[in-house]
């Protein structure tokens, strides 16, 4: 059988992107390969990071709840295995994002957000 996860990827929090992609191309070797306002993607080899942006306020904290995206094959069979557990209601498949992603948010008993994400 073929695996349906194809890699896990975690969202950082970042106040200041210009500074964070500039430290991780530096000293890491990643590029920057996506990027809008508060958001950027970067890559090296395989891995990818994600670095997201926040105001470092108490309504928008720099350490927050963590994010973790699980790029998976195929949405639709883990939608229906998340269904089936009840972990998720069927308003959560957000399909065809502006971003290219087909994608399913949930939260972790701390608060961390877990998203399944396939790329179209």
């Amino acid at each position: 059988m073929v695996s349906n996860f194809l890699h896990i990827t975690p969202v950082l929090s970042s106040e200041d992107l210009v500074r964070d992609i500039q430290w991780y191309s530096d000293k890491l070797g990643f590029s920057k390969t996506f990027g809008q306002e508060g958001y950027a993607v970067l890559h090296r080899e395989d891995q990818w990071i994600h670095l997201q942006w926040h105001a470092n306020t108490a309504e928008d904290p720099l350490n927050g709840g963590s994010v973790v995206k699980i790029f998976v094959r195929d949405i639709q069979s883990i939608f229906k295995e998340l269904l089936d557990r009840g972990s998720i209601s069927p308003d959560k498949l957000n399909e065809n994002t502006p971003w290219g992603t087909h994608e399913i948010g949930l939260y972790d008993l701390s608060g961390n957000a877990i998203y399944f994400v396939q790329d179209i």
